[in-house]
C-alpha cells in the first residue's frame, strides 16, 4: 500500500482529499495494467477511438494537435501523477495526441475499471474531477498565455507553473528542477520560433532572473521573476478544499 500512497498520483489527490485505507485500496487495483512507451512514439493518437487512459507515474508526456500544414501546437505537458486521455474514455475519439517526450512508465485505466472506482469511491471520483477541472483552468491560463503576455513574460509564466506543478508531486522545489524540454518542445508549446526561445531564455539568465541549461532550469531570483511574470498560483488551486 505504501508504494500507491507514495505515488505521485496518490499525492497530487491527497491535495484535495485525505485518502482512505479503501481509497487507496481502490487506487491500488486501477494500476494493475503497468506499461512502459518509448519516447517518440505516440501513445494515443489525434482521432483515435476506443481508447484507455493513463496514469502517467514516470517521465514526461507532450500533449499536442497536428494542424493541416503539418506544424504542431503542443497544448500541455503530462508530468508524474498526471491523467492521460480521460476526456477520451468519455468521447468517440480521442482529439489529440499523446508524445513521451522521455522513456515513461503509466498505468493503463479501461473506461470498466475507471466507472466501477469512481460509483464504489465517489470521494476519489470527486478528487479526480478536482484534478482534471485544475488541468483545464491550465489549459485557459495558457490561452491567456499566448495571447496577452509577450515572449519573455510568457515563457517566465510557463517554468513557474511548470515547477508549481512538480513541486505539489514531490518533483523539485522552489530553486528549481530537472526539465527534459528542448527549446523545440517549448516553442511549440509558446507559440515561438526555437530561434526566438533561444532568444528570452539567453534576456531572462542575463537579466539573472532564471536559466535553463543542460536539462535544470534554476530561479536564480524566483521572487522577482514572480513579479516580471504575473504569476499568480491561484489558478493552481494547489491546496484544493482538503475533504475529509
Amino acid at each position: 500500500m505504501n508504494l500507491i500512497e507514495n505515488s505521485p498520483f496518490a499525492r497530487k489527490l491527497s491535495n484535495f482529499v485525505v485518502l482512505t485505507a479503501s481509497e487507496l485500496s481502490a487506487l491500488q487495483n486501477l494500476h494493475k495494467r503497468r506499461r512502459i512507451f518509448l519516447a517518440g512514439r505516440d501513445l494515443v493518437q489525434q482521432g483515435q477511438s476506443d481508447q484507455a487512459a493513463y496514469i502517467l507515474s514516470e517521465g514526461w508526456v507532450c500533449s499536442y494537435k497536428v494542424q493541416s500544414d503539418g506544424t504542431r501546437q503542443i497544448v500541455d505537458f503530462q508530468i508524474p501523477g498526471d491523467f492521460l486521455g480521460l476526456r477520451s474514455v468519455l468521447l468517440r475519439a480521442s482529439d489529440h495526441s499523446f508524445e513521451p517526450i522521455t522513456d515513461i512508465q503509466a498505468v493503463e485505466v479501461q473506461t470498466g475499471d475507471l466507472l466501477e472506482t469512481f460509483a464504489n469511491s465517489p470521494r476519489l471520483a470527486t478528487a479526480v474531477l478536482w484534478a482534471a477541472s485544475r488541468d483545464e483552468a491550465m489549459v485557459v491560463e495558457h490561452l491567456v498565455n499566448l495571447g496577452r503576455r509577450d515572449a519573455d513574460r510568457r515563457m517566465a509564466h510557463f517554468l513557474l507553473e511548470l515547477g508549481a506543478r512538480l513541486a505539489l508531486v514531490g518533483i523539485g522545489s522552489q530553486t528549481g528542477y530537472d526539465c527534459p524540454l528542448t527549446q523545440y518542445h517549448l516553442a511549440d508549446a509558446l507559440g515561438l520560433s526555437a530561434v526566438h526561445v533561444n532568444r528570452v531564455l539567453r534576456q531572462l539568465r542575463e537579466n539573472g532572473l532564471i536559466t535553463f541549461r543542460s536539462g535544470k532550469v534554476t530561479f536564480d531570483d524566483r521572487n522577482r521573476l514572480v513579479e516580471f511574470s504575473g504569476f499568480d498560483p491561484e489558478y493552481l488551486d494547489q491546496a484544493g478544499p482538503l475533504l475529509k
